[in-house]
């Protein structure tokens, strides 16, 4: 039995609660919301390129005159866009191209298996290789991004599983995990074909992509290098005259057809500060590149 006073204080701290009830449930929601809506810590696997507060190279104005259409300027310590011309516009990559060559036959072959050549490959950019030649893998890489060879670009995608249409869904597929949404590849060199596209943006990040691979990151800085078979040496000479030259290019790769024009994606590490310069649609790739490598760091003097 439930006494009078006791009753009336029962009934006083039910009409507390009751008062108090429209707050506890709005607290409750809002640390289930802080739960739910609490952001995850970013993927740091995919080399993206987002603007933050604190990049180490302040944004750059004044550009100097270039012939390239297509620019793309990279802090990489922040991946923050520098400076942007017609960055996401589709055009024919050229032998650029061949980063994601080099990416996806790296992901699927051992350096040192040994490949016979089939063919010859006479159209574009090679090496000279011959029908019976027999290279590692390792030694295709190095033919492939220090001499943008074409042959030995062929090469790696007809031993691919499903020869080469199945390297070539490889390199697409490989485009897609990297979110580029404005790239599409057709053949393995970056001979110009229709509907073989992609851009200065999409371009540099396969460069990160690329650059994060210590082995492929070193055939990229080679400035020379000789590939021996048993039938013949190939004496290789890196393509991009800015390495050796220039201080602090480190690579990454070059690219050039009629319809492409010139094209040149290329590393820099200058008073320890990285960036990453993308161009398309040159006409003098190299002297484009050093003016605005002498622009950056001038500007952050």
């Amino acid at each position: 039995m439930i006494r009078p006073r006791s009753k009336r204080k029962l009934l006083k701290y039910r009409s507390i609660l009751r008062s108090l009830f429209p707050f506890l449930l709005s607290f409750a929601a809002m640390v289930v919301a802080s739960f739910i809506l609490r952001p995850s810590a970013p993927d740091t696997s995919l080399p993206t390129i987002n603007p933050t507060t604190q990049n180490s190279l302040p944004i750059l104005s004044n550009p100097p005159s270039v012939s390239a259409k297509h620019i793309l300027i990279l802090d990489m310590a922040t991946r923050y866009p520098l400076y942007s011309k017609s960055a996401d516009a589709r055009i024919y990559p050229a032998s650029t191209t061949k980063m994601i060559t080099a990416l996806v036959a790296e992901d699927y072959f051992q350096l040192d298996r040994i490949i016979t050549v089939s063919q010859s490959y006479p159209e574009g950019q090679d090496i000279g290789l011959l029908p019976g030649e027999k290279l590692t893998v390792e030694q295709l890489l190095y033919a492939l991004l220090v001499q943008s060879a074409n042959d030995a670009a062929e090469i790696l995608a007809e031993n691919y599983p499903g020869g080469r249409q199945g390297f070539v869904s490889a390199m697409n597929s490989r485009a897609q995990n990297l979110h580029l949404k404005n790239t599409r590849f057709l053949n393995p060199t970056g001979l110009d074909e229709e509907g073989h596209y992609s851009t200065a943006l999409d371009l540099a990040r396969i460069a990160i992509e690329l650059l994060r691979d210590s082995r492929l990151a070193k055939i990229v800085s080679t400035e020379n290098a000789v590939v021996s078979t048993p039938e013949s040496p190939h004496v290789l000479t890196n393509v991009n005259e800015l390495l050796g030259k220039v201080e602090g290019v480190l690579g990454v790769k070059t690219g050039f057809t009629d319809l492409a024009g010139e094209s040149l994606i290329t590393l820099v590490d200058r008073q320890d500060r990285q960036v990453l310069v993308s161009i398309l649609g040159s006409e003098d790739r190299f002297g484009d590149t050093r003016r605005l490598i002498d622009w950056i760091y001038s500007d952050s003097d």
